[in-house]
């Protein structure tokens, strides 16, 4: 049963339908159903899934989905405008976490290395948990959103740079590192904008009475151009959002959008499914104290942090609040890093599971605050459900 991917799915989806009935009678977040699923049949929980591997890599086509379905709903010109404007405050603010996070886990005990690479990994925010938990059907919502991704963008190519330097084992070539980066991005977004205009666009117009070839013409697009991206060095996530973006020049994009969402949703639940099922509850009770400590050392400052710089570049109080909290919790871009760290021999188990066990207890804590405070389009209360 283990090994066969039919069954595995069987009992993921049975289960996360039990799991999210339950959780939605006792008023809980549905997505912390499915990573609640993961925990108990995992390889850590019963064992009814003994490897998750093979989940964990389609669960990422979730990742792809929603970062090519956020790009699809941006207008490329608003983009250039937004990410200069938020650009200072997302350096200042990765900077700030990384050392507030530096310093704790010095006092902690943990080793100056392995200080500076938990800091560094729990810097970021979630573009998963973020963007899942956003409507876009209102306009000051789809404007928080658009500032959000903004900073999000630009945690990716800084995470990009890290993990390069991770796996690479130097700073030497750093300088290097970032202007091959930009130079890919640049590459990568010309040759995108460049085929949709003259080749996609002009096969749309010519069958877009056929409704199928629109939606497999475009989920084809954003796979490749993500497909591209992963192959040149860059991310999938950021391949995805490009792909999204050079399609939303098209007079349809909006309607893609709409019909990708079901596909998105099925395999983000395999996502925090993923997530659940590699958290080891053994190991984690031994740094159960400092991974407590060090969310909520995240979840009072990142709000707090992302507040004051949202209001200093004009953004207005209410939503510079939101978007702190909104942007409150650690990155799916964290495990990235710690399993590098851990696989070039820089950190520790100890210190790699720490940043596991600080992600997954962010995004819980992260979800209930977001759900019972805002808008988003998994609530319970039926006047904050807003999609």
């Amino acid at each position: 049963m283990q090994n066969h991917i039919i069954l595995q799915f069987v009992l993921i989806f049975a289960g996360a339908a039990l799991f999210a009935t339950v959780f939605l009678y006792l008023k809980q977040p549905i997505i912390l159903a499915y990573i609640a699923l993961g925990v108990c049949v995992g390889p850590n929980g019963l064992g009814l899934i003994n490897d998750a591997e093979q989940i964990d890599q389609l669960a990422h086509v979730g990742i792809i989905l929603l970062l090519f379905l956020i790009g699809l709903n941006f207008q490329p010109g608003k983009l250039v405008g937004l990410l200069g404007r938020v650009g200072l405050v997302a350096l200042v603010t990765c900077i700030l976490f990384m050392l507030i996070i530096l310093i704790a886990a010095l006092l902690l005990g943990y080793p100056l290395l392995d200080s500076l690479i938990i800091g560094a990994a729990l810097m970021f925010s979630s573009t998963i948990v973020s963007m899942k938990l956003i409507p876009t059907t209102q306009l000051h919502h789809h404007h928080i959103g658009e500032v959000m991704i903004s900073v999000l963008l630009i945690q990716d190519v800084i995470a990009i740079v890290l993990i390069v330097l991770v796996t690479e084992g130097g700073m030497d070539s750093i300088t290097v590192s970032v202007v091959l980066l930009l130079l890919k991005l640049v590459g990568l977004s010309i040759f995108s904008f460049v085929f949709v205009k003259f080749v996609i666009t002009h096969l749309f117009l010519k069958f877009d009475v056929i409704k199928e070839h629109t939606f497999v013409m475009a989920l084809g697009w954003g796979l490749f151009v993500a497909g591209a991206a992963d192959m040149i060095g860059l991310s999938l996530e950021m391949g995805a959002f490009i792909a999204g973006i050079s399609l939303a020049t098209v007079p349809i994009a909006l309607v893609i959008a709409e019909e990708l969402k079901p596909l998105r949703d099925f395999f983000l639940i395999l996502f925090f499914f993923s997530i659940g099922a590699e958290f080891d509850l053994v190991i984690s009770q031994e740094l159960i104290v400092p991974g407590l400590m060090i969310t909520v050392l995240l979840m009072v400052a990142k709000p707090v942090i992302f507040k004051l710089g949202f209001k200093a570049i004009g953004e207005k109080p209410e939503h510079s609040a939101q978007l702190g909290v909104r942007l409150g919790q650690a990155s799916e871009f964290s495990l990235l890093i710690a399993f590098s760290a851990l696989a070039s021999g820089l950190i520790d188990e100890r210190s790699s599971y720490l940043i596991q066990l600080v992600v997954v207890l962010t995004f819980i804590a992260s979800t209930y605050w977001v759900v019972n405070a805002y808008p988003t389009p998994i609530s319970y209360k039926r006047g904050q459900r807003k999609d």
